[in-house]
């Protein structure tokens, strides 16, 4: 039996199919670059086989590309008459959601409700959501939400020193983003301690275009540095995370620009990107710093500053701190990012081991030395897993088996 996962984003969809029982890893792939004149579907079966890509259809929309992504897994698959449910990212639950939910219409009126908190992703989930019941009409979908893992925050973790009303009416709180990769990293960084989840107390840090860190206490969020939005909280790829919230006032009394404007520059043309002037990618940044490039150095800077900075205060929020844990592209992949970050706590009692951070800690994926009070790891992202994990306990406590 087989489990089928889609991340639907506004012109692509991820796709990955898991077996149902260990959850190994049978088949994944991307439809890119939805209704451009060259989309294509590029896939491979199980993990690091060889890529196999074709072109889709100039201007093929989501309902197409699932088609053509249900026709490309029968073909490797033989059928799928094996699959048992389909597995939706969803970015925005607001209060509503909880945890990871069986879709059915009420749901879909919530998701929604929401996309007005997150107008570029919820929407695009819908699609994706639409798309998946028209091409498996007869299978329970299952919507895994961003949010849910963040909300056992306590109030004075989520609610913003504004008038009350705002958030009673309106919904204005710090909902946080990234919970099924924070979820992930803390199952996964509980069994490598040898202790289970209700047990660990940590710090989550996910660094990839986007930013975002996660205290979380007997296996409970409490704390998160993205808010209402994915814009707050740590220096991103394009975004630029904690500012002055005037200076949005500024750039439209002085410089005349549209808030619309702003938003589009604080999202998609600061961070890494906004200070550089050069990319918003750390491997090109790292290369430029290198050779001399001080924009790129000052970026780079003011990223492990505010990085560093961070973890200490989500440490503040923990009674007690038995790991950090990096993910995603820069978290398992920028080793000089992690060092410099690290170097700043050692009054944390972070002690690392410079030559498994070279490695990535190798298999174990500790890079803290064994006497270190706080564990270290480096957490492989596996955004699909994840959600394959969230769904299968739906499915368990459903009895859809």
């Amino acid at each position: 039996m087989h489990l089928l996962v889609i991340n639907c984003g506004s012109s692509s969809i991820k796709f990955a199919v898991f077996e149902q029982s260990a959850l190994d890893l049978v088949l994944s792939g991307i439809c890119d670059r939805l209704g451009s004149d060259s989309p294509t579907i590029t896939w491979e079966l199980g993990e690091k086989s060889q890529k196999n890509a074709i072109t889709l259809p100039a201007g093929s929309n989501h309902t197409t590309a699932m088609r053509a992504i249900t026709e490309r897994i029968a073909q490797e698959l033989g059928d799928t008459s094996s699959f048992i449910a389909v597995g939706h990212r969803v970015v925005h639950g607001g209060e509503r959601f909880k945890a990871a939910t069986v879709i059915d219409s009420e749901v879909i009126s919530g998701i929604e409700a929401c996309s007005k908190l997150a107008p570029l992703h919820n929407p695009a989930n819908l699609v994706g959501i639409d798309a998946a019941r028209k091409a498996f009409p007869g299978l329970p979908q299952i919507a895994v939400f961003d949010t849910a893992f963040h909300q056992t925050l306590p109030p004075e973790a989520y609610l913003y020193p504004l008038p009350y009303e705002y958030y009673e009416k309106h919904g204005i709180r710090r909902y946080g983003f990234h919970g099924t990769s924070h979820r992930h990293v803390a199952l996964e960084t509980a069994k490598r301690l040898g202790h289970s989840l209700e047990n660990t107390s940590m710090i989550s840090v996910h660094l990839g275009n986007g930013c975002s860190a996660a205290a979380i206490e007997s296996g409970v969020c409490i704390d998160t540095t993205m808010g209402l939005t994915p814009l707050e909280g740590l220096v991103m790829g394009t975004r630029c995370g904690d500012i002055d919230p005037s200076i949005q006032t500024f750039l439209h009394r002085e410089l005349g620009m549209s808030f619309a404007e702003i938003d589009e520059t604080l999202n998609k043309k600061s961070g890494l990107l906004g200070l550089s002037q050069l990319s918003n990618d750390m491997r090109t940044l790292s290369e430029a710093a290198d050779g001399g490039n001080e924009r790129a150095r000052l970026a780079i800077d003011i990223f492990v500053y505010r990085l560093s900075k961070a973890i200490a205060s989500l440490r503040s929020t923990l009674a007690n701190c038995h790991a950090i844990s990096f993910t995603g592209g820069i978290g398992e992949n920028a080793k000089h990012i992690r060092s410099r970050a690290l170097e700043r706590l050692n009054f944390l009692g972070v002690n690392l081991d410079r030559e498994s951070n070279e490695t990535n800690g190798s298999e174990s994926g500790r890079i803290s030395s064994e006497n270190s009070p706080v564990a270290v790891y480096v957490i492989p992202a596996n955004e699909e897993l994840a959600i394959a994990e969230e769904s299968l306990s739906v499915i368990n406590r459903n009895n859809f088996n």
